[in-house]
């Protein structure tokens, strides 16, 4: 049987970092009462800007072995670097996972792979912190190919402007639904935390991931998140984890039996859920809209451009083409995404004006 698929779903939770014994103990004995299948934690921890915690390397693999004799809960860490491996191998590490920063590196992946080849160990893999769905999809394979027991993937978002639509990442559903139809049997786990980055939408985005049939979560989880070492918005406590679980709505697996209505309810819900993404999406672009108006504002600019529009057309009208779009359907859609931008922009040149109704169509 699947190491991941032994319940729905599976459950993995800890504290972004390791702090002390002290913390790592008490958060794992309230996630084993909780029944969480997988305790994480991170050992070594580098971080975007030097000067920040940067984790406690090897004696914390100390207290996650010693969390799981005391309270029977398996650990796993995120390993960068060969000798990473070889010393979570020396604790037994009952899981590992590969980090989107990692695995938008082939090199780093492909040395990662060689330190494990011929090792029986799940190993998990977070997306790239770039949209690729290859690039997500060939780190996993290089786990395989090296005689990975079982590889997992981890969905945590992606990189993109900051903020944007209320994500620390942007989840951009489509890329992990099309990692699941190339690899339909691949466990698919949901990291709400770094998708959010904010405690208080985990339990939206994990229910989203159930409607789209993930099999797991991977969820931050600190006794005291305000006083965390790092990351501290985006983790919940065991007892608010507790209540995210409970409510959960779990559905079932989309199978070849399920009757034609099933299938489309399936089919609605990924629908529904693409649907939101593009609305965010399009918020976040009349945003950028008005950021505009703010610049052509300062520098007595126009609102509307010609050449700008006709470079719209034409490069939109090219990527339409790529992938089987209509021409027409697409200058049609830019025609009214420009128009309600442009309505903006020039709500910011003359802040005056309560309702801009000029056509510039």
């Amino acid at each position: 049987m699947s190491f991941f698929k032994t319940a729905k779903p599976f459950v993995i939770a800890g504290p972004c970092s390791a702090e002390t014994r002290e913390q790592v103990m008490e958060t794992a004995a309230a996630l084993a009462k909780i029944g969480v299948q997988l305790f994480r934690a991170g050992v070594w921890k580098p971080r975007t800007r030097p000067g920040s915690f940067e984790g406690n390397g090897e004696e914390a693999l100390v207290w996650l072995a010693e969390a799981r004799k005391a309270y029977n809960i398996p650990f796993t860490i995120e390993v960068a670097e060969a000798a990473h491996v070889e010393l979570a191998l020396k604790y037994n590490a009952d899981v590992l996972w590969i980090g989107a920063r990692t695995t938008v590196n082939p090199f780093q992946v492909q040395h990662l792979a060689d330190a494990l080849r011929g090792v029986k160990i799940p190993v998990m893999v977070k997306n790239p912190v770039n949209a690729d769905v290859d690039l997500w999809q060939g780190a996993i394979e290089r786990f395989e190919v090296a005689g990975a027991v079982e590889v997992a993937a981890i969905h945590r978002g992606f990189s993109g402007y900051s903020g944007a639509a209320g994500y620390r990442n942007q989840p951009n559903w489509p890329i992990p639904i099309e990692l699941k139809r190339r690899k339909p049997e691949l466990t698919m786990i949901c990291d709400p935390s770094h998708i959010t980055g904010n405690r208080n939408r985990i339990a939206e985005v994990a229910q989203k991931a159930m409607d789209m049939h993930f099999d797991g979560l991977m969820i931050e989880t600190h006794p005291r998140p305000d006083e965390a070492w790092t990351d501290a918005a985006q983790q919940v406590t065991p007892q608010v984890l507790k209540e995210i679980l409970q409510n959960l709505v779990v559905r079932d697996e989309f199978t070849k039996d399920m009757s034609g209505l099933v299938q489309l309810e399936y089919l609605r819900q990924l629908m529904d859920s693409l649907d939101a993404e593009i609305i965010d999406l399009v918020a976040k672009r009349m945003e950028m809209s008005e950021k505009m108006g703010e610049v052509k504002r300062m520098n007595n600019l126009t609102a509307y451009q010609p050449g700008r529009w006709r470079e719209i057309v034409e490069t939109r009208s090219e990527r339409a083409a790529a992938q089987n779009l209509s021409k027409e359907f697409v200058v049609e859609l830019y025609e009214k995404i420009h128009h309600e931008s442009i309505r903006r922009q020039l709500a910011v040149l003359e802040p005056e004006t309560k309702d801009v109704k000029e056509d510039i169509s």
